[in-house]
């Protein structure tokens, strides 16, 4: 049988603020190391016992995916755009229908994108040792020895007489919801609970057999959704009229817990969701004093403190500090005590309440063709550094309030204004009156950076006339 990773790529973004926003979950960032948790996870289940992934997400993240993939030499079978989030059980329910038309008989290990699991080769076993068990027709479900009292999580209670640390799948007793801190310390003294690490495999006959006999609600408009789709460029865009009509629901609730073919695969090694700061600062090694700081960060007479500067060209210093989170952005800082890191919910709710675009936005906007960030913002103008990749383009496209001026600083822009084609290189600029027809495309071999002046009585994104665009954007 064919194992197909099914990677579940969406989320809030709540958090890791700032670092992680709604616009820019934490599964993109590159939190643990060079490549993103994304990559990290993609890379994690590749090779010969692995097909290419099929990715689920949300039409905001789509080219962040396609792009992050590149970026580490990967494709997927397909990317399915959700119109809108329904949670896990819609979510995993799409992807095993997908696959019943492509792969009826084969396996899909469903996992969440943003995890950090070190250790590929020991993980790999894990999966490898659970796979006869999920070929047999069961469910199978992973669960972390815990190592804490830990109160974020949801727990697996094994049956009588199974393993915490066996190394083939065990019997399961119960799902359990995630506890307060006496009740964890018990269930980390009994020994015979796991972690929910939300990483499940099945085959998928085993799976939509386990939707028709659990959750038969879904299943007409998760058909429905996967056969009204539609092919857009690599992507598979489910239809939203079927999809709209979806309960929002986990696939714990809808299915886990109530199948009675369940086992559960113990894993021993290390594991995080990285749910706060606090896991974040556990994951990255503090040094002696209990500190973890970035390349442009400084603990002085600190203990027990993370200190993160996202910003380039920002130092973050801290001085004096015990138990202490700070982190910086270029639009937005977080200050919090260690142990009050899970309230973060809290201050995106509030800046949402006021209006703070910091609350959803990222300050760096991805696109199709690169990225772009807002350097200065003022009353009728607004400046901004723009990065196209290369081969990439904007759309053709005018404006109804702004006028523009742009300044190429590194690589060759092929630039369109009304009927005038023509090649702009470093420290050359280009003028592009209110109402041109224009077009950027990067044509060289790197990034093309340019910084854009833009002046006008409006300056907002949605200021746009699109003509053609070969990302098929309206």
């Amino acid at each position: 049988m064919t194992l197909t990773p099914v990677l579940l790529c969406g989320g809030s973004g709540t958090r890791l603020w700032p670092l992680s926003r709604k616009s820019y979950p934490k599964q993109f960032s590159s939190l643990m190391g060079d490549e993103s948790l994304f990559q990290a996870s993609a890379l994690r289940l590749s090779g010969p016992a692995f097909a290419a992934p099929l990715i689920v997400t949300g039409e905001d993240f789509r080219f962040i995916v396609s792009e992050q993939l590149a970026g580490i030499e990967q494709q997927a079978q397909t990317i399915l755009i959700e119109p809108e989030g329904r949670n896990t059980a819609p979510a995993v329910l799409a992807a095993a229908l997908w696959l019943a038309d492509h792969d009826p008989d084969g396996l899909m290990l469903v996992a969440p994108s943003d995890h950090v699991i070190p250790d590929t080769a020991a993980f790999g076993a894990a999966v490898a040792a659970a796979i006869p068990r999920a070929e047999a027709g069961e469910l199978v479900t992973f669960g972390i020895a815990p190592t804490r009292p830990e109160t974020g999580y949801g727990y697996l209670e094994l049956a009588p007489g199974a393993s915490p640390s066996a190394s083939t799948p065990q019997p399961l007793a119960r799902f359990v919801e995630k506890p307060d801190a006496a009740r964890a310390a018990e269930m980390l003294e009994a020994g015979n609970f796991l972690w929910n690490a939300g990483i499940f495999l099945f085959s998928n006959k085993a799976i939509l057999a386990a939707y028709e006999a659990h959750a038969p609600e879904l299943l007409a408009g998760a058909r429905a959704a996967v056969a009204g789709s539609a092919r857009d460029l690599s992507f598979t865009r489910l239809a939203a009229d079927p999809w709209a009509e979806l309960a929002d629901i986990s696939i714990d609730y809808a299915i886990m817990e109530k199948a009675d073919n369940l086992v559960v695969m113990p894993y021993g090694g290390a594991w995080s969701d990285l749910g706060g700061w606090e896991a974040v600062w556990q994951e990255s090694g503090p040094d002696e004093a209990g500190n973890v700081a970035s390349s442009n960060a400084t603990a002085i007479d600190c203990r027990n403190t993370l200190l993160r500067s996202e910003a380039e060209g920002l130092e973050l210093v801290g001085i004096g500090l015990e138990d202490m989170i700070a982190v910086a952005m270029p639009d937005a800082v977080l200050v919090a005590h260690k142990s009050e890191s899970q309230r973060v919910k809290e201050a995106v709710a509030s800046l949402k309440d006021k209006g703070a675009k910091q609350a959803t936005a990222f300050p760096v906007d991805h696109r199709p063709w690169g990225w772009f960030e807002s350097l200065v913002i003022g009353d009728r103008f607004q400046v901004k550094r723009i990065v196209v990749h290369p081969g990439a383009a904007l759309s053709l496209q005018s404006h109804h309030h702004r006028s523009e001026h742009w300044i190429v600083v590194q690589g060759t822009a092929k630039v369109t204004v009304d009927d005038e084609v023509k090649l702009v290189t470093e420290n050359q600029s280009v003028y592009i009156p209110l109402g041109g027809v224009h077009r950027m495309e990067n044509p060289g071999k790197v990034d093309m950076v340019l910084i854009e002046v833009q002046t006008g009585s409006y300056l907002g994104e949605d200021d746009i006339i699109r003509y053609e665009d070969v990302y098929a954007r309206s």
